[in-house]
């Protein structure tokens, strides 16, 4: 296994788009563009499956060093109510294009730190969304609550318009881990708000894992599962620190390089913990995630419903996702666009009636063909090519690629079909990057992305 992580150990993206944000067409990208495909997909899919919004809460009181999310750090508590106002306003500028109210299948709000908003202007924004709009059948709304400022309040009040997922960052518990990445918690913050939100009556409730993170040993990850396994949560995203201080409002500065654990060492974490994980009764979902054989996770990816968007793994799928926030993108499936990053602009641009995005791109015919198969490999470790597809792609060189790993026994090829093997899930991203066509044709000259492994 070392020497094949040394071999695919490059850096490579995480596939929440294809394709990918860094190669983004935004010269044939336009506003009105992107209107005439949200419409088409909105027209197409309300009615039958409803639609997901995603809503950026950018604000944290601390900063956390291994993040590399968008976020703006205060403690000024009074930003909370105007930006909410300007998220109602641009969900208004949506509605306003729309033929009909939009039925809303998921609703997702991350950040930042959701919870550094109070309970009840959480809840005034979500009865907000809900005056000009309806809740599709079957729907799901989540959101992430840091630990330390996760109240009952919160869950009760998010509880009362119909949450019924939340996820909680751990990341690690050893103290020495939680200082370098200024996220210090104790194991009884965890295990207060997770017992709390059983106690309200949530049905998913999940936490993040993070290996690879500054100082941090294969003990470290073995007790933080060892530690989880007392609250045994229905899931758990257990993901690959992402090192990326390059990235400008990036706080990944507070340690050293040499802080970090090998590529190896990453790598022997990771495997120890999954294998930790399936003892306690985890099985896993797609890439870094996992959940109990209960969950609805588990449940979409036996039914083959499980889908793959900016939100991260979902339990279904829905044509089109709306970003409401400051930096959130949307994606209509046709075309996908970003909102402008700083809060002022976006206030400002929002404030005189102007959908706030700077940035997209629309997808071709040949975006579309590999966006599927990447999204199948992602969710299904699985894909099968039509004869129609192999003659209106050029997949030579992609193909050339998978049967070096093929050798390496990561996958099976038989004829257009590819099967990720269970040696070849650690290396997903990989396999992904043999069919992108974008990082095919042009290698990015600066440092786009985090390592594989």
């Amino acid at each position: 296994m070392c020497t094949l992580v040394q071999k695919y150990n490059v850096p490579g993206p995480r596939y929440t788009s294809y394709p990918t944000v860094p190669y983004w067409d935004i010269y044939e990208f336009s506003g009105k563009k992107w209107q005439s495909t949200l419409i088409q997909s909105f027209e197409e899919s309300n009615s039958s499956e409803g639609i997901s919004l995603y809503i950026h809460l950018p604000f944290c009181e601390s900063m956390c060093t291994f993040c590399g999310c968008h976020k703006r750090i205060t403690k000024r508590h009074e930003v909370e109510v105007p930006y909410l106002q300007t998220v109602l306003k641009e969900w208004q500028l949506y509605c306003n294009l729309f033929s009909e109210k939009p039925k809303i299948k998921e609703l997702h709000l991350g950040g930042g730190t959701p919870t550094f908003f109070s309970a009840e202007n959480l809840e005034y924004l979500i009865k907000g969304i809900f005056k000009i709009a309806d809740k599709a059948a079957n729907y799901e709304f989540s959101f992430e609550g840091h630990p330390n400022n996760t109240t009952r309040e919160h869950l009760q009040a998010l509880y009362n318009v119909g949450f019924r997922r939340v996820s909680f960052g751990v990341q690690d518990y050893n103290e020495k881990v939680q200082k370098a990445i200024h996220r210090e918690q104790p194991f009884i913050n965890v295990k207060n708000v997770t017992d709390a939100a059983r106690d309200i009556g949530y049905t998913s409730i999940g936490h993040d894992i993070i290996f690879g993170l500054p100082h941090q040993t294969i003990a470290d990850v073995e007790q933080t599962i060892l530690k989880t396994k007392e609250l045994m949560p229905d899931r758990l995203a257990f993901y690959s620190y992402a090192h990326v201080p390059w990235l400008k409002g990036n706080g990944q500065r507070g340690y050293n390089d040499h802080d970090l654990p090998t590529a190896e060492e990453k790598r022997m974490q990771y495997e120890s913990g999954k294998k930790l994980l399936a003892q306690v009764g985890y099985e896993e979902i797609g890439m870094d995630h996992f959940a109990l054989k209960t969950d609805t996770l588990f449940k979409a990816m036996e039914n083959g419903a499980l889908h793959r968007n900016f939100m991260g793994y979902t339990s279904s799928k829905t044509q089109l996702m709306i970003g409401l926030g400051a930096s959130s993108i949307s994606d209509s499936w046709y075309s996908f666009a970003q909102n402008v990053k700083g809060l002022e602009e976006y206030e400002h641009l929002v404030g005189n009636a102007i959908i706030p995005i700077y940035r997209g791109h629309i997808l071709t015919d040949e975006d579309s063909i590999i966006r599927k198969h990447i999204l199948n490999l992602m969710c299904r470790f699985e894909t099968e090519f039509t004869t129609e597809e192999i003659g209106l792609l050029d997949l030579n060189s992609s193909f050339d690629k998978l049967m070096e790993m093929q050798a390496d026994d990561l996958l099976q090829i038989d004829s257009y079909k590819i099967k990720v093997l269970e040696k070849g899930r650690p290396f997903i991203r990989n396999i992904c990057m043999a069919f992108d066509m974008h990082l095919q044709r042009k290698a990015p000259e600066t440092r786009l992305f985090s390592m594989t492994i």
